[in-house]
């Protein structure tokens, strides 16, 4: 099924800004996970690489296995296992319409478990996606619905849990509608502020490089700049700020649900965090201000719509968010942030008008791009890039260069020098194709891959393959890419001994891992038969359950592990159970 492009994506999200601002009727809904504190590791809307963040994530007190219970009465309509994103997943559809999604279990219930693991073994698949009807798994509000775990992209034992809407998919900000309630009475946290001059040239944004501006806390819970002096501004600019949030009893650090901005008294701009239909998620890197958020650990939040900004982002907007301030002129700015739970924190700030405008100049050798248009850019015939429509969020000019091939890990050898079409600092909606040629020995081309330079510098494996001369790939992310072969095959290290006797053990375990391109399948075999196998990515961990108790009887296993490039490792050994 086609993906919608971010042009349509811009043209009906519209529809749903009414439903955006509007709260949905209280809910009598369960607490989804028992027997722990009620504290909370993020929440909903948080801006993550690529993706706001869908729902909130429930502390299980560092432990896995906590009780899972229905949220309200409904049934189980979805379960899916992957090794990634929420990993072992269940989803409920309830009797008000919504779908309640609980991510990262370790179990799903026993006759539901059972189902899963039969599935799988006939299928001879470790992911797996499964569907069912309202007669096949009932519930009842409180009912069971598994166990707490660790599982997919987890950096801890924790649930993650989210509503979505019928029909549309929208994922509903469950603090804002009062359906949890997180005990939270910490204001949030203004860390720094920036401002941007900006000129037009050719219909595209060119922007002066940052002012940066420490913020203090003032002794009444306020914030003030470091600085007493006005912020000297220009004819057209607008500001950036880093915010962040806590909660209490945590560490956790929490993104905000609303940021707004008045200028002289009247409101000029709002952002907030209501709900988005799943294919806005990846917006998250326009309403950011991304180069600085790449490597944030709070939220850089631009107070400005750029170009293809969803408008469903910014129920108040003059003048998309931009300050305009002549010379000589004094103004004075207001922003305000506040969180999921009503604590409010606000800075006020003086602007001056700055004598002299700036004035932007086409860089050398740059050619534009529009969002609307499909561009083809390339680099001495050696490489070339297409950057279909809809894949900018804003029009840029662009230079596109060979640059010195990076630093390359262990077990990696690079085939040709690197060429930037984007700059790391340049989100993108849809993939850009790329293809760039290289002399790849014989011996290496089923491995050759593009590489990318990320904005710290290391190389990340993009993917792709190689024929007649060149590599081609797709990606949805930015900077120097390289072509590369991975030479190394994955590790597996099992975490028993050879003949151990795991006859009372819930699970065998092994240790694997890769240099570069990651592990792609994992296929683990006992006496010659395929069983699951599942794969804890965040942990370098794969385990197979046992499903039944032992018997003391010998086995011999045999563990295949291949890598993104088609590297292979293999183990075999013997255990009793």
């Amino acid at each position: 099924m086609r993906r919608p492009s971010l042009l349509t994506l811009l043209a009906t999200a519209a529809l749903f800004h009414a439903a955006a601002l509007r709260a949905a009727p209280p809910r009598d809904y369960a607490f989804p996970v028992g027997e722990v504190a009620q504290r909370y590791a993020a929440n909903f809307g948080e801006m993550r690489p690529a993706h706001f963040h869908a729902g909130i994530d429930i502390k299980t007190d560092g432990v896995e296995g906590k009780p899972l219970v229905a949220a309200s009465d409904g049934y189980i309509s979805r379960v899916t296992i992957t090794p990634g994103g929420y990993g072992r997943a269940l989803y409920l559809t309830l009797a008000d319409g919504t779908t309640a999604v609980y991510g990262h279990l370790l179990r799903f219930p026993d006759a539901l478990e059972r189902l899963v693991d039969t599935e799988r073994r006939q299928r001879r698949s470790n992911d797996i996606d499964l569907r069912f009807g309202p007669e096949r798994f009932p519930v009842r509000r409180g009912d069971s619905v598994g166990r707490s775990g660790n599982t997919g992209s987890s950096m801890g034992p924790h649930l993650h849990y989210e509503l979505r809407e019928a029909g549309s998919g929208r994922r509903l900000n469950i603090v804002r509608e009062g359906i949890v309630r997180p005990h939270d009475d910490l204001p949030p946290r203004i860390l720094r502020l920036h401002y941007v001059e900006i000129d037009s040239l050719d219909g595209i944004c060119m922007r002066r490089p940052l002012q940066t501006y420490a913020v203090l806390r003032s002794a009444d819970g306020g914030y003030r700049l470091a600085r007493n002096e006005a912020v000297e501004v220009g004819r057209r600019g607008y500001f950036i700020a880093e915010v962040t949030d806590r909660r209490n009893g945590v560490n956790n650090t929490f993104g905000i649900w609303r940021i707004t901005a008045s200028l002289d008294g009247e409101p000029c701009f709002e952002y907030r965090m209501d709900g988005f239909t799943p294919d806005l998620s990846r917006c998250c890197d326009a309403v950011s201000c991304y180069a600085l958020q790449l490597g944030a650990r709070c939220e850089a939040i631009r107070l400005a719509q750029i170009d293809r900004a969803p408008a469903c982002f910014y129920p108040t907007l003059r003048e998309r968010g931009l300050v305009r301030t002549e010379a000589g002129q004094t103004r004075r700015l207001r922003i305000e942030v506040e969180d999921d739970c009503g604590n409010r924190s606000s800075i006020e700030i003086a602007l001056h008008g700055r004598p002299t405008a700036f004035e932007a100049a086409r860089p050398e050798g740059a050619v534009p791009l529009y969002p609307g248009r499909t561009a083809r850019l390339g680099v001495a015939d050696r490489a070339t890039a297409r950057i279909p429509a809809g894949a900018l969020y804003e029009p840029l000019f662009v230079a596109p260069s060979e640059r010195p091939a990076p630093r390359a890990p262990r077990g990696v050898v690079l085939l040709s020098p690197a060429y930037r079409f984007l700059d790391a600092s340049v989100p993108l909606y849809e993939a850009m194709q790329l293809s760039v040629a290289a002399d790849v020995p014989k011996r290496w081309r089923l491995r050759a891959a593009l590489a990318r330079r990320t904005h710290k510098g290391q190389l990340a494996f993009v993917g792709g393959h190689y024929a007649e001369g060149q590599v081609t790939a797709s990606s949805r992310t930015t900077g120097d890419f390289v072509v590369v072969a991975d030479t190394l095959p994955p590790s597996i290290s099992p975490l028993f001994d050879q003949g151990a006797d795991l006859t009372h053990s819930a699970d065998m375990r092994f240790r694997v891992g890769d240099n570069f391109s990651g592990v792609a399948a994992c296929t683990l075999r006992i006496d010659g038969e395929w069983v699951p196998c599942d794969r804890y990515p965040m942990q370098g961990l794969a385990l197979h359950r046992f499903p039944s108790p032992g018997a003391g009887r010998r086995h011999r296993a045999e563990l295949t592990v291949t890598d993104a490039s088609g590297n292979t490792a293999r183990w075999s050994g013997v255990f009793f159970r």
